[in-house]
């Protein structure tokens, strides 16, 4: 971390990023048109270099959000393809037993939201580094976990990550 407190960090092949479900909704909400300019553009980026990562609960969470919670949702039609599509293309982790216990752990001993809690989970007991959210405090770390915000202003794709 930088005096900012920002991640300026460049991934290997072998790291990858779990990515929360508001990443995923802004790259189709229009009413928020920079960030979904950032989000399609660190999305494509992450699917790019192999290393974007999501969760079955985030799959759902998406599935919400883009069909009732933006000014102009999708179709359910439309919303199935596009989770097809992130079906086909990203590694889905399953949400098991064990990630709902740390879960509640993570809401006991850290005072998360459990839905929070649930995605630090995935990401500690899959091994993965980063979390790219907006939810989490900007450069947070638990647990082995960092909690990136991409749309904070110290935000530098190029800076943060390096692949060909």
């Amino acid at each position: 971390m930088d005096e900012r407190g920002s991640v300026k960090t460049c991934m290997s092949d072998n790291d990858r990023v779990l990515v929360d479900t508001n990443i995923l909704v802004y790259a189709y909400d229009r009413s928020e048109p920079e960030k979904q300019r950032k989000a399609s553009r660190i999305l494509d980026r992450l699917a790019l270099a192999g290393i974007g990562v999501i969760d079955t609960q985030i799959m759902a969470e998406f599935f919400v959000a883009i069909t009732r919670k933006i000014a102009v949702p999708l179709s359910i039609d439309e919303a199935y393809e596009r989770i097809q599509n992130y079906a086909r293309s990203w590694p889905v982790l399953r949400i098991s037993e064990m990630v709902v216990l740390e879960a509640v752990r993570g809401v006991r001993d850290y005072q998360f939201s459990f839905w929070d809690a649930q995605v630090w989970a995935a990401a500690r007991l899959n091994q993965i580094p980063v979390v790219l959210s907006e939810d989490f405090n900007v450069g947070s770390q638990l647990e082995g976990i960092t909690f990136v915000n991409p749309f904070s202003a110290e935000f530098r794709f190029e800076e943060w990550i390096s692949h060909g």
